[in-house]
């Protein structure tokens, strides 16, 4: 079976995950990495598909295009001509949280702490969330961190989150312990 990178990029709306999954589902599409996320009344939708033989990129879209929570998308289906599966340095060691008031360059500065580590970044995220003093801005990275330069590379994340005036969480992956 081949595999195809799936784009949409559309208004926010109730039921667009669960319209995408039952479709490809239907077709007979297995969903490989996925990733979902509103920005601002948006909504972005990327997978890696692993489609049936007798379904090729054109024809997923045009099915994928007739669903109503697809309308007003920009709807994309290219063939994935890379590896589907993750090499080992998307394997995620350490999910890193740094919170507060959003400062200019905070993503540059801490993805910088990372890159200086020659730690993998797998994913990230950023959004303003609600709290009892009005808003605050959240940063999340999942990342790979190689042994070797772990502990000064999570300190050094902290010392510029606190240089920065945010707060910094982080835990390993699977130990469900946090650290600061």
């Amino acid at each position: 079976m081949p595999h195809v990178l799936l784009s949409v990029f559309c208004p926010d709306r109730t039921g667009l995950i669960s319209a995408l999954a039952g479709r490809l589902f239907d077709l007979g599409a297995n969903l490989g990495d996925t990733s979902f996320a509103v920005l601002g009344t948006a909504a972005e939708f990327t997978a890696i598909c692993r489609i049936p033989a007798h379904i090729d990129a054109e024809r997923l879209h045009d099915e994928l295009a007739m669903l109503p929570e697809l309308a007003d998308a920009r709807l994309t289906v290219s063939p994935f001509g890379l590896d589907a599966q993750g090499g080992p340095s998307a394997r995620i060691t350490h999910v890193v949280s740094v919170s507060g008031g959003d400062r200019p360059g905070l993503i540059a500065r801490l993805s910088e702490v990372f890159t200086e580590f020659k730690a993998n970044i797998v994913r990230m995220d950023a959004q303003t969330m609600p709290d009892a003093r009005g808003s605050r801005y959240v940063t999340r990275f999942a990342v790979n961190i190689p042994p070797a330069g772990r502990d000064s590379c999570l300190n050094t994340v902290a010392n510029t989150a606190e240089e920065l005036g945010l707060s910094c969480q982080w835990e390993a992956a699977g130990s469900g312990a946090a650290r600061a």
